[in-house]
């Protein structure tokens, strides 16, 4: 005779062992997933950590392999290299999320992710430090003309100067956007004796001794060192061209880009070092950047004829310390998504989030329902969601939209086992479903 006590346990440790897993109906594989272009160990290890299958690859994939490597798993992990076009993201029917292992998400195609139902996350803050180091960096070399005097001693020329170097002790750095990285600059710039101005749209509360002026051709003016850290949007492309160089930045100033390529307009910022209206300028990131290392940089001639220039191959945020950091916050999000549906930091998606099941919440399903936005989808009396819930206990359930997607979470009760794919067949069935799944 069987125990009516036992056998309530034994069925709760049997659901508790099924997570985490990706559940669709008849199928409770382990997640699959596939990391390209040398993600961090910290990433590789959280997942194995969670028992998902993980295959790694050093490069990125493109063309036909992508296509059929992403065709079976259920996420992919990439860097900047990678491009998910809305070709590839078609095929991909098992795609739940992308991670981005990295600030910026342009080489995805970001609306063909949000209407096939895959949630994308990035990292936009976790390099923030260490950009903010290379910026000082950059600053000093720059005042030092220290990258010209490394460049001719590696050909034999001895140049012992000290005209137009200068301390950056007194002088003034402007900041455009004062972000998280742009107010870590802050401060460490005020550590070195630097005189602290920013600008940036919105009004906020500076740190130290910073001042913040109230428009961009104010803070060209006053700067010796101008060093942007905006996002690439249609009010920062070509923000600093030929009018605000020669127009508004000093003679014999600087102007450093560690933000996106398209802000600046690098034919305006050549002339103006050929003509010595700027004294110097760095730039780590590009409107066209090569897809591979290598002999690749052909596309600005006119930068290589120009002195004083620190030309760096994007790697701001390429520190063993942000990797790691990378690593371990797209994991965290990847994983909270996959376990418990948490869409929290997606950036194509709206963002939601329940609190966790627990293990007094027996016989509890999980309802992710990914869906258009569009009206009469909690209709009740009609073949749609909410008349599917009409005879379930719902425990708790939210719902939020943007733009043409919106998603639903919500927990039902008291769920019999031969519910489940009655539940999963009829809600996926529903006019407005883009993806359904069930967590239990």
């Amino acid at each position: 005779m069987s125990d009516p006590i036992e056998e309530p346990r034994q069925r709760r440790a049997s659901l508790q062992q099924q997570k985490p897993k990706l559940l669709r109906p008849f199928n409770t594989s382990e997640v699959k997933i596939l990391l390209l272009e040398n993600i961090n160990q910290t990433a590789i290890d959280a997942f194995k950590k969670q028992g998902y299958q993980v295959e790694t690859y050093p490069k990125a994939l493109v063309g036909e392999e992508l296509i059929e490597k992403i065709r079976d798993v259920n996420v992919i992990g990439i860097r900047s290299k990678t491009k998910l076009t809305k070709q590839v993201l078609d095929e991909a029917k098992n795609l739940i999320a992308i991670g981005c292992f990295c600030i910026g998400t342009n080489q995805v195609d970001l609306k063909t992710a949000a209407k096939n139902g895959i949630s994308v996350f990035n990292s936009p803050f976790s390099n923030s430090r260490s950009v903010a180091e290379l910026v000082i960096g950059e600053v000093i070399g720059l005042a030092r003309q220290l990258t010209d005097r490394s460049a001719e001693m590696h050909q034999g020329i001895w140049n012992k100067v000290s005209s137009n170097c200068f301390e950056i002790r007194g002088k003034v750095l402007g900041i455009v956007g004062y972000g998280h990285i742009g107010s870590q600059l802050s401060v460490l710039a005020e550590s070195m004796g630097m005189t602290v101005y920013f600008y940036d749209v919105l009004q906020i509360m500076p740190l130290g001794t910073a001042k913040q002026v109230a428009t961009l051709e104010e803070l060209l003016s006053i700067s010796d060192f101008v060093t942007l850290h905006v996002p690439e949007l249609e009010e920062t492309k070509n923000m600093i061209g030929e009018r605000e160089i020669m127009g508004y930045m000093k003679k014999g100033s600087y102007l450093l880009n560690n933000a996106r390529g398209l802000v600046v307009q690098l034919p305006a910022l050549a002339k103006a070092l050929k003509s010595g209206h700027l004294a110097g300028a760095a730039i780590d990131v590009y409107p066209k950047e090569p897809a591979s290392n290598g002999n690749h940089f052909t596309d600005y001639p006119e930068l290589l004829e120009c002195k004083n220039l620190i030309l760096t191959p994007h790697i701001g945020g390429s520190t063993e310390e942000a990797q790691s950091m990378i690593g371990i916050e797209v994991s965290s999000a990847l994983t909270k998504f996959i376990n418990q549906g948490t869409s929290i930091n997606a950036v194509n998606f709206p963002e939601i989030d329940l609190r966790i099941i627990n293990e007094e919440e027996s016989n509890t399903v999980r309802v992710l329902y990914i869906h258009q936005n569009i009206p009469g989808v909690l209709k009740v009396g009609v073949p749609e969601i909410n008349e599917v819930f009409a005879n379930h206990n719902v425990d708790k359930q939210y719902s939020d939209s943007k733009g043409e997607i919106a998603y639903l979470m919500a927990d039902i009760t008291q769920v019999t086992e031969e519910q489940i794919a009655d539940l999963y067949n009829r809600i996926s069935s529903t006019r407005a479903n883009i993806k359904t799944r069930l967590l239990y």
